[in-house]
């Protein structure tokens, strides 16, 4: 089953069709587009959730509704669906709110208990019933951790400093996350397949769930494409989510209105550029994704094409791997599992996914008049592999 937590908007957090007005480009307007309501990440509720139990337990008093900050300056408010406070502990309660997306946590009630720790602890973060815990390497989470992603558990911890802050704590807490029928919804997911057993994970690197129509987001590519060309843009930038959107930013300087919100939808973006060229396009993306694309798939989406790890194994031994190291790469637990093995021992595996990514997108394009490069990043965007221009 799909997540689509991750998918980043700019403003507006709120979703719901929009009024007429002047055409905009880039990915907010094709987020607007849609006319798609979007949600909340399961990060986003732990976030709020955490923010209300420790305030209680500084003040004694819940604030409900909670209203924190996203990562790109949102500040939505959660209304309370559970409250708990005893001696030494308080828990909180948010009920995740999907919008528009058919996401497989909507309605499910994420729970954070906030504990205090002895001075100098800082936040510590555990896994509470529904939530997983990571048992094989190659995710962004050591062995033995709560599966609570990097970025929810940095925004549970700014918010945990601000409310420390404004109350007189030390900010040193224990955070256990829990997701009630969490290990039973966990079962859709591909959760176990990667090695996180128990539950769910906590995720969301923007706070925000895109809504997720494949007709209405391929609509809006196309509309995004059309844009771009009309403001005599000649480099567009296909981008798979809003880290890969700040990458090819930082790299070309690209506008808003030359980025194109392609999602899962490499083929879609393809196609069309086909028959409306610009004069480049430059695909951006997580390593795993694209090397969907070098693979042959159009649509990225888990649910519909997976890493293949011997091909993988394959590219490794065309760029001078040892039969060592292509058989643990086609072992590997997780694309990223597979791109540290490479990295380890020198093998540019990122270079040679971008490479065959790149001449993927070309035969899509048929000769189409469109110059072409890749680029892929990590989950923390740091730029693991790249194309030269073709």
């Amino acid at each position: 089953m799909r997540s689509s937590e991750g998918r980043g908007v700019g403003d507006n957090a709120g979703g719901g069709p929009r009024g007429s007005g002047p055409v905009k480009g880039g990915r907010r307007a094709q987020l607007e587009h849609t006319g798609l309501r979007h949600g909340w990440t399961t990060g986003a509720c732990a976030t709020a959730a955490t923010t209300a139990a420790y305030t209680a337990l500084l003040t004694g008093e819940f604030p409900d509704p909670v209203t924190i900050t996203l990562p790109k300056g949102q500040t939505p408010s959660f209304a309370l669906a559970a409250e708990e406070l005893t001696e030494g502990a308080a828990m909180a309660g948010i009920v995740k709110d999907a919008g528009d997306d058919p996401d497989v946590t909507h309605g499910a009630l994420v729970r954070a208990t906030v504990r205090p720790l002895p001075a100098g602890s800082g936040v510590v973060f555990q896994a509470g019933p529904g939530v997983g815990t990571v048992t094989r390497p190659g995710l962004p989470l050591p062995v033995g951790a709560a599966a609570v992603n990097p970025v929810p558990r940095r925004m549970m911890s700014e918010h945990v400093a601000e409310v420390a802050a404004r109350h007189g704590g030390s900010g040193d807490v224990e955070i256990t996350v829990s997701v009630d029928h969490g290990e039973e919804i966990a079962r859709s997911t591909w959760n176990p397949r990667l090695g996180i057993l128990g539950g769910l994970s906590i995720l969301g690197t923007t706070g925000i769930v895109v809504p997720y129509s494949c007709s209405a987001w391929i609509d809006s590519i196309r509309r995004g494409v059309d844009v771009a060309r009309a403001a005599g843009r000649t480099h567009v930038a296909g981008c798979t989510g809003s880290t890969s959107e700040k990458t090819v930013v930082a790299e070309y300087g690209l506008p808003e209105d030359a980025l194109l919100d392609m999602g899962d939808f490499a083929g879609a973006v393809l196609k069309y550029i086909r028959r409306h060229p610009v004069d480049r396009l430059t695909v951006c993306g997580g390593f795993a994704k694209l090397s969907k694309l070098a693979a042959g798939h159009l649509d990225l989406h888990s649910g519909r094409s997976q890493v293949d790890k011997r091909f993988l194994a394959e590219l490794a031994r065309a760029g001078g791997a040892d039969e060592a190291l292509a058989a643990a790469v086609g072992a590997a637990n997780t694309g990223l599992a597979a791109l540290r093995l490479c990295q380890a021992a020198g093998v540019l595996l990122g270079d040679l996914v971008a490479r065959a990514a790149r001449d993927e997108a070309l035969a899509v394009l048929r000769g189409a008049p469109v110059a072409v490069d890749v680029i892929c990043i990590d989950r923390a965007g740091t730029v693991v592999g790249r194309s030269t221009v073709r």
